[in-house]
């Protein structure tokens, strides 16, 4: 479901990118295949030092359809950003993807909490964050963080979810049932 970045996905990864209804929300953005490389390329550097986590989301099949990576990383919290590939959405990848990825950032990368900006006009992901039952609306409790990413108005809500509240999730939800949606007898 999750794997390292590699520049072997890129063209598949950039054709799924560029769509309509994706390339507006990507946060590494770019407008052509090489330039697509190239940011790869960055990424892949940025978190063999520690920069950045990036993974790339595949399907049951083991084809690539979207990334997730944690950008911004300080004092152990850090900023998600995550795109799916338009023929993926509803499906249930952006759910899954976030379980692995969480469960790696909290219990191996030595993370503490995890920040989301959603502009408030981006209904899709408004929906799928209010999903998550580990998160919590951060504007008032992160006053500083809220400011930084809103410096002239408020165009992001902000959201985080603590390492606390991602584990206490986690001990209530047998782990097939959080991964999956299916429960375990």
């Amino acid at each position: 479901m999750l794997k390292m970045r590699e520049l072997q996905e890129v063209p598949v990864l950039y054709e799924l990118m560029t769509h309509p209804e994706v390339f507006p929300y990507v946060r590494q953005k770019a407008d052509t295949l090489d330039e697509f490389y190239f940011v790869t390329r960055q990424t892949i550097e940025a978190e063999q030092n520690q920069e950045l986590i990036s993974r790339t989301i595949l399907d049951e099949f083991g084809q690539p359809i979207g990334t997730i990576n944690l950008f911004d990383i300080e004092e152990n919290h850090g900023f998600l950003a995550t795109w799916i590939g338009k023929p993926y959405f509803g499906k249930g990848y952006n759910r899954q993807a976030k379980d692995m990825f969480f469960d790696e950032l909290f219990f191996t990368q030595g993370i503490d909490g995890i920040f989301m900006k959603v502009r408030k006009t981006n209904i899709r992901s408004l929906k799928a964050v209010l999903k998550l039952p580990y998160i919590a609306l951060a504007n008032e409790t992160y006053p500083e963080v809220f400011a930084k990413v809103n410096p002239d108005e408020e165009i992001y809500d902000l959201f985080v979810i603590s390492k606390e509240s991602y584990v206490s999730y986690k001990q209530f939800v047998p782990v097939e049932t959080a991964a999956s949606g299916i429960e375990v007898s």
